[in-house]
């Protein structure tokens, strides 16, 4: 896939939730856009301080003449959010990447899409190509109460509507997600699509497996890393990177992460939401045990200890020997 950026127009700007903005973007030269399937996401550099942030793409996937992304502003933004928000108008120009996916739709005989959030925007995408093809699914969606549920009239409109249930958390009991309950009637066949906040994925994934769900079942995508933070955290300890490629060493302090070293060094390991949550500093590991605190590989990929994220993953050994 080519690394080049595509220059964009912001071609309309909607508030569609309470801190919720919708974003169209059309080809700056009118040309069409890459094609993209349900899931995808693209790199969003809002000229912030070099800031790129990842947005899931919301619209129908057949579409070519636009691409559609939702942001919340973040009460804790680093920047991002907040420069979305408070600066970037209808009229604008973005640099963004191609649409890439890490978070596609498997063949199965049913679909189970479930939405915290801000985290509606890849699952919405989803249901538009669910419905398109006319594969069976259900899509559950829940947020803190009406006022802050993004894209309700688009849905409401929508030929998929019948198969979405709301959920708010300022609502009566009887509203709330049953997930044991919706888990226990459901095929084990079934394909189980999460994206959210940490704290909702992690529930769902907790739920699923108490229920005996199979962990290849599961397919997710987080929004915002929660509790992964590049802060010293308690028991930190500093250690040592090696490069394959020159076998130079650098100490990493408790205080600072490989990938902020490494740049500092002019070691250059490309980076986007640095929470480890893209995957995009991805690095390969040929020695020693990383400390995972990424929520980009599952467990399986994190037990093989033969990658890490050096945006927030440390080390458990002295020294780390990477494939840089």
């Amino acid at each position: 896939m080519s690394t080049e950026l595509l220059q964009v127009r912001v071609e309309r700007k909607h508030q569609e939730a309470q801190d919720i903005c919708s974003y169209e973007l059309v080809s700056a030269d009118g040309a069409p856009l890459p094609s993209f399937t349900a899931g995808a996401h693209i790199d969003v550099h809002t000229g912030a301080a070099g800031l790129v942030r990842q947005y899931s793409l919301c619209n129908p996937p057949h579409e070519r003449h636009r691409y559609l992304i939702g942001v919340l502003r973040e009460p804790g933004s680093r920047g991002g959010s907040q420069a979305m928000h408070d600066e970037i108008r209808a009229g604008a120009t973005l640099r963004i990447s191609a649409p890439k996916n890490h978070f596609a739709l498997a063949d199965a005989p049913y679909s189970l899409l479930l939405a915290g959030g801000i985290g509606v925007t890849p699952i919405l995408a989803m249901a538009e190509a669910l419905s398109a093809q006319g594969a069976p699914f259900e899509m559950h969606y829940c947020t803190r109460s009406p006022e802050r549920t993004a894209f309700r009239g688009r849905i409401a409109a929508a030929l998929f509507a019948p198969q979405v249930h709301f959920h708010y958390d300022s609502g009566d009991a009887a509203q709330k997600l049953d997930l044991p309950a919706l888990l226990a009637r459901l095929d084990r066949r079934t394909r189980i699509y999460l994206c959210g906040p940490a704290g909702f994925i992690d529930y769902a994934k907790a739920t699923a497996k108490a229920h005996g769900w199979p962990q290849e079942q599961l397919h997710l995508e987080y929004f915002g890393a929660g509790a992964v933070e590049a802060a010293v955290l308690e028991g930190d300890r500093p250690f040592e990177v090696k490069l394959a490629s020159s076998g130079m060493v650098y100490a990493i302090p408790a205080g600072s992460t490989v990938l902020r070293v490494l740049s500092d060094a002019g070691v250059f390991i490309p980076a986007s939401c640095e929470q480890g949550v893209c995957g995009t500093c991805l690095t390969r590991v040929l020695d020693g045990v990383p400390d995972h605190r990424d929520l980009y590989l599952d467990e399986s990929e994190q037990a093989a200890n033969d990658q890490f994220t050096p945006c927030c993953s440390r080390a458990k050994t002295a020294t780390l020997l990477l494939d840089l």
